[in-house]
């Protein structure tokens, strides 16, 4: 069945400026990081990946190692630009990252040139591209010279593979480097992604200020905390749930009564608020304009239509936000 996305796609998302860029980015951005690989329904992918654009999510972000197994989000990927959304490329920012495990072998993982540059010529193959928007890496090499990931990254820009780079997991000093780097190559960084919800403000101590300083915008993961902000734990851990199963991202330890009692006033909370629990974590991670996009993943349609109308109410009034620092402590 052919696709044609809605005319009406851009009426109602809204776009922030990335930084000190001329790109902008939508509110809410889609990760193919879960959900996308060959274990995954091809069909349901596809739906997700249509209902996004269609209410005007233009930012897909993939990595080479996302699957699994690694590598098959961009293939499946690529099969859905092909086939659906050849006609819409130039409407998409597509972005990529190097730096975890990807191959066997010593020039498979970190942030070697070598590394960077193969995974990405990989990844450009998979998704059938030219180039990519955005560049990333994806983690910080403690044993490569920072000069030298950089200078990968710029050599992607330089050989037209990508329109932009960024960083993801730099801590705050990391990333002051690495962005002084950049700027000397004559490529700054356009953005980074690092974890931000709730429950994980790390990037609260530093790292924000260093963005603001050098003109980077950031989109921002997990921003639900792996589903903790939502109603899925409400009434405990569901029996086919995260939590619940062997996932090395989320155990049912984790859950304790004083994170449970968390989340259930935060959910009474979103409810005055005329919320889901998704939707006022989401719009809590864009408050203040400081996030540019938060990036969402999704196993359905409907989370997908949920995460998008949080944009529906994004205004916190002071108290609310005191109630929100209340609970949280």
């Amino acid at each position: 069945m052919s696709y044609t996305s809605r005319n009406d796609r851009y009426s109602s998302m809204k776009y922030n400026r990335c930084g000190n860029s001329g790109l902008k980015l939508p509110a809410i951005s889609l990760g193919l990081w879960h959900n996308y690989g060959d274990v995954d329904a091809f069909g349901n992918q596809r739906d997700m990946l249509r209902r996004a654009f269609d209410l005007g999510i233009t930012h897909f972000d993939l990595a080479n190692n996302y699957g699994p197994p690694p590598g098959s989000a961009e293939e499946n990927f690529g099969r859905m630009l092909k086939g659906d959304f050849a006609a819409y490329r130039d409407e998409m920012v597509v972005s990529t990252k190097a730096g975890y495990t990807m191959w066997a072998g010593p020039y498979g993982d970190w942030g070697s040139k070598k590394y960077m540059t193969a995974s990405l010529d990989q990844s450009l193959k998979r998704m059938g591209l030219d180039y990519v928007d955005i560049f990333y890496s994806h983690r910080p090499d403690p044993e490569t010279p920072l000069e030298e990931t950089m200078g990968a990254l710029n050599l992607a820009v330089r050989q037209g593979k990508a329109l932009y780079v960024g960083l993801s997991n730099y801590n705050a000093e990391q990333t002051r480097k690495a962005s002084a780097i950049l700027k000397a190559l004559g490529t700054p960084c356009l953005i980074h992604q690092p974890k931000y919800s709730m429950f994980e403000r790390g990037i609260e101590n530093g790292l924000q200020d260093v963005l603001q300083a050098d003109g980077i915008g950031s989109i921002a993961f997990s921003s639900l905390a792996k589903g903790l902000l939502t109603n899925r734990y409400l009434n405990g851990i569901p029996s086919d749930s995260r939590a619940a199963g062997s996932s090395p991202f989320l155990s049912a330890q984790a859950i304790t009564d004083e994170v449970l009692s968390k989340i259930k006033h935060l959910n009474s909370m979103a409810l005055e608020r005329g919320q889901s629990l998704a939707q006022m974590a989401i719009a809590w991670v864009l408050r203040e304009g400081r996030v540019t996009t938060a990036l969402i993943g999704a196993s359905r349609v409907s989370q997908i239509e949920d995460n998008v109308a949080a944009l529906n109410n994004l205004a916190f009034s002071q108290e609310e936000l005191l109630r929100i620092e209340e609970i949280l402590k």
